[in-house]
């Protein structure tokens, strides 16, 4: 079996968070290999041939064997066993006479970026006199050309605005996405869509009094309830044909078939559970009036995001690992998710029964027999939308941790991906846009994936909680004082995520260790901000706020990015780890409107550092 694990890239062992070398138990070992359809009895056998091959464009590679190579352009070569040097960057296709392997020919790397400051910002969170109770992308314009023309800033990291499914209760957070290639419709500015202004006097009234009110949190289904009817009310003013796009048409018919028979394709009736069955054929046909409104959600999506980056700073799209099990993507790729399976994380210090996140993987072996075409679609629609990608969990690329069925997460092990192909198409898609690629490289990481990511001209992430003195961070990396699961900067300063911790029962250690603990590291980065010069013992909170981005500031990073939480003295983290219903995860908004936040003292003296440091 052990064997058999090593050619289908499952580990039996891996080296632990305490540095250990652990075993994995046969049964989940074999139970994993039950998942990518192989008998953990069977026979090893030869090896199949690759499904997809990356070839460098500096040298050389082997095919075994003679055939035709089809390049991307449409060109045919004649090839013995070696595939030249020289192929131009893209997706070719080597055919023989018993087989056709996918040929992924990425560029060398990525051009550099030029070094700017800009805003990590959870998009959710804003909010503005016109806006439904959530941030919106007009929301999201305003604030971005305030930023860049007042204070020159250049980049946006967003969090993830990827689609939701359409129904009651929605989903709060934006890492568990229905769809990670299609947009969030709770994201629209309802007065910025076309139909309003093209809407009569008395319909634009019902509508204008759909506006939820205020809330202390988001209360997203009450938002998506009342957006929802607006767009009802505009449809029937859309000048809409449905595009020639096989992917959104599926998205859209998910969309109308969870309406009807819930939010989990898993419990509809069985014969509408197959994509590309009869039956769903049937019901599209039946459905195409509703097809065709969520298909025109998604073309509105489009449109505010391009107006929201049309003559502003970079919009950086976050890509979640995954999509949920009972979402769009996992109705639609059945065929190349192991979709029984769960993605999470072994137990470390912080976690010490492991992390269930409750997504399916991707098979690999699915994924090089399609050419890695799910990834390619991802890659490519995100892109469309966006100037750069932050991919989370970038690690992932190289290996997930897999659980299989009816075990916690500490029963899993790795399985592996070829992270060269993974890479090598999100360096052609990120070349075709434009775009830069920034890879969540935080927690227990392998070395190899940094510096595979700077290898490639691609950025890691540099975190002030986790990373040392900023001087020392690399050049190619995206820096930042901390992150949405992490202690805002205030709530650093204050002791916040032990009293917050303590109160919701979730530390992993005595209350006496874990404040001894932070104390410690509050006083290291107090003195760290001393012995640079930037603060004064004693300091106040809104001075060592300062000193903190002024030590950002000092980071040879290209990429430097503050939050507005930071800036504006929020004390409460967007997220909290190891949570669900007991803290308000994705639902805290900014303490101020953007109206009273851009004429802010406090966040102009934070962001001052940052601009002199990127001019």
């Amino acid at each position: 079996m052990a064997q058999l694990a090593e050619a289908h890239g499952v580990a039996t062992s891996y080296v632990a968070a305490s540095g250990q070398r652990k075993a994995v138990d046969s049964a989940v070992v074999s139970a994993v290999l039950a998942e990518l359809g192989v008998e953990a009895d069977g026979d090893v056998g030869a090896p199949n041939g690759p499904g997809t091959l990356v070839s460098r464009a500096i040298e050389p590679c082997s095919v075994g064997e003679p055939g035709i190579l089809i390049t991307e352009d449409g060109r045919e070569l004649s090839v013995n066993d070696l595939l030249p040097p020289d192929l131009p960057t893209g997706y070719h296709r080597f055919i023989t006479d018993h087989r056709e392997i996918a040929v992924v020919v990425p560029p060398p790397r990525l051009p550099a970026r030029p070094a700017v400051w800009g805003w990590m910002l959870q998009l959710y969170a804003l909010h503005s006199e016109q806006s439904w109770g959530i941030g919106d992308l007009a929301d999201l314009k305003r604030c971005a050309d305030w930023s860049a023309a007042e204070l020159g800033s250049g980049a946006v990291l967003l969090n993830p605005l990827h689609a939701i499914t359409p129904t009651v209760p929605v989903r709060r957070s934006p890492y568990s996405p229905s769809s990670r290639s299609f947009a969030n419709p709770m994201f629209l500015s309802i007065p910025n869509v076309p139909e309003f202004a093209r809407a009569d006097i008395a319909t634009r009234r019902q509508i204008e009094a759909l506006r939820p009110s205020s809330t202390l949190l988001i209360d997203y289904d009450a938002v998506w309830t009342a957006k929802r009817e607006a767009l009802e009310l505009l449809w029937p003013y859309a000048r809409f044909d449905l595009p020639a796009d096989p992917r959104l048409s599926e998205f859209a018919t998910f969309c109308a078939l969870a309406e009807i028979h819930g939010p989990d394709w898993r419990r509809w009736p069985t014969e509408l559970r197959d994509p590309r069955g009869a039956q769903v054929a049937a019901a599209g046909r039946q459905l195409a009036e509703r097809i065709a409104f969520h298909a025109w959600l998604q073309g509105l999506c489009d449109m505010q995001m391009a107006a929201a980056r049309k003559n502003g700073p970079a919009i950086i799209h976050d890509l979640p690992v995954g999509a949920t099990p009972d979402g769009a993507d996992a109705w639609a790729q059945q065929d190349v998710l192991a979709s029984r399976v769960r993605i999470g994380a072994p137990p470390d210090a912080f976690n010490q029964q492991g992390q269930d996140w409750n997504l399916p993987p991707w098979r690999p072996d699915q994924l090089a027999a399609t050419g890695y075409a799910p990834w390619r679609d991802v890659l490519a629609r995100a892109f469309s939308s966006a100037d750069g990608l932050r991919i989370d969990h970038v690690a992932g690329l190289w290996r997930l941790w897999w659980i299989p069925p009816n075990e916690p997460p500490d029963r899993g092990t790795y399985v592996s991906y070829d992270a060269d192909a993974m890479l090598a198409v999100l360096a052609i898609e990120a070349t075709r846009a434009g775009g830069w690629v920034i890879g969540e490289d935080l927690g227990t990481v392998q070395h190899m994936v940094t510096e595979s990511l700077h290898d490639r001209g691609m950025a890691n992430s540099a975190v002030l909680w986790f990373s040392g003195n900023p001087r020392d961070w690399p050049e190619n990396a995206m820096g930042s004082i901390s992150t949405h699961d992490l202690p805002t900067a205030t709530g650093f300063l204050a002791g916040e995520q032990v009293r917050v911790r303590a109160e919701l029962g979730i530390l992993d250690r005595p209350i006496a260790e874990e404040q001894a603990a932070a104390d410690t590291e509050r006083q290291r980065l107090l003195e760290l901000l001393t012995a640079e010069g930037l603060a004064e013992p004693g300091a106040s909170t809104d001075d060592l706020l300062v000193a903190l981005h002024a030590l950002l500031a000092e980071a040879p990073s290209r990429l430097l990015l503050a939050a507005l939480t930071d800036v504006l003295g929020e004390t409460r983290q967007p997220n909290m780890p190891g949570t669900l219903e007991q803290y308000p995860n994705w639902r805290i908004p900014l303490p101020q409107p953007l109206e009273q936040l851009m004429s802010d003292e406090r966040l102009r003296r934070c962001v001052a550092p940052l601009q002199r440091a990127r001019p």
